[in-house]
């Protein structure tokens, strides 16, 4: 072991407090929601006296407790902002929170395992919203979203349309001659395929790009990079090799923002979803009522149900209360069986 071998030890673990003070600020917001005020004296006093008795190491017991009451004054003042909180899947650093920061700079992202965690969330009061990836113009319908949305009671009441622009992103100062492994979700793999191919990089599939980018920062593996996002890279402290290693320029996420509430502001696009059987021709019925009453349809996807079944999913131009859109619901909700808005909407389309 060298200086340098420690100071590499010393970066790991300061990753690991600042994520988990991180951590901890986010559980604080969600506390909020159970107390009737920010200060619980008895509480605080508590969590002082655990400080100091655990304090028998290394550390002045005096200094862990003032560095606690530091922490604590932060979760008191974050707790006292009054921030709504999004749930998103994946780490922080995933493009979920990236298309949110572009929605709702202001809000407290909060992030999940799973994307059933971030519906049953928001259903709970948990969290105020949700945001969800929909759909991909390289990897197509996110499946588990879409198989939750059929059922889900929540409302989409935002819509997002952005560029994925993945980065290679290693620990600073890494040979780039040694690199041999790349660590990333395997939809982002995927869509770099012929950039790894090229650079003799062998993908290894890990459960999200952000997760990625956080497990390099905190291990810090030896010839080992990972493709995510360049927040993520900022948010870690790594290094961009290099940027755009998509395969593609043309490489979008729609995402949703789901809520128990429908949206206050008037919106301009409508999803919903209905279930179609064998039975020939339904299907067309349906779209033809949208095209009688000059409805512009903007997406079609079908997802697996039940044996025999098939979840239409549409998206379509208009307000909700309008007389041609309120003409066409009624009309097709007695031919298409179990038909549900799902939400009326503003979408954002970013370019850059």
């Amino acid at each position: 072991m060298n200086l340098d071998d420690i100071r590499t030890d010393i970066d790991r673990v300061d990753a690991k407090i600042l994520s988990l003070l991180n951590e901890r600020m986010e559980k604080a917001i969600l506390a909020r929601r159970f107390k009737t005020s920010t200060l619980d004296t008895a509480r605080e006093q508590a969590i002082l006296d655990k400080v100091r008795r655990s304090s028998q190491c290394l550390l002045d017991p005096a200094f862990s407790v003032k560095m606690y009451e530091q922490i604590m004054a932060e979760s008191r003042r974050i707790q006292e902002a009054g921030l709504q909180t999004v749930a998103f899947q994946g780490e922080h650093g995933a493009y979920s929170e990236v298309a949110l920061r572009v929605l709702m700079p202001n809000a407290a992202t909060i992030p999940c395992r799973e994307f059933s965690d971030v519906f049953e969330g928001v259903e709970k009061g948990i969290y105020d919203y949700g945001i969800v990836p929909v759909e991909n113009t390289l990897g197509g319908i996110v499946g588990p979203v879409n198989s939750i949305l059929i059922y889900t009671s929540l409302k989409i009441v935002a819509a997002i349309d952005m560029p994925i622009r993945h980065c290679l992103l290693t620990l600073p100062g890494a040979d780039h001659r040694e690199l041999r492994t790349v660590w990333s979700h395997t939809q982002a793999l995927a869509q770099c395929r012929n950039f790894l191919y090229r650079n003799h990089l062998d993908p290894e599939p890990y459960y999200d790009t952000a997760g990625a980018a956080k497990a390099l920062a905190e291990s810090r593996p030896k010839g080992i990079a990972a493709v995510a996002s360049k927040f993520a890279a900022d948010l870690y402290g790594l290094e961009i090799i290099k940027e755009d290693v998509q395969d593609t320029p043309h490489n979008r996420t729609r995402f949703f923002v789901i809520s128990t509430k429908e949206s206050d502001a008037e919106g301009d696009k409508c999803s919903a979803v209905f279930t179609a059987g064998n039975k020939a021709g339904s299907l067309f019925a349906v779209l033809r009522v949208f095209a009688d009453e000059k409805i512009n349809l903007t997406r079609i996807e079908s997802v697996p149900d039940t044996p025999g079944k098939y979840a239409i999913f549409i998206d379509f131009e208009g307000a909700l209360l309008s007389a041609a859109v309120q003409k066409a619901i009624s009309k097709v909700s007695a031919l298409a069986e179990g038909f549900k808005i799902l939400g009326c909407y503003k979408e954002m389309r970013v370019e850059e």
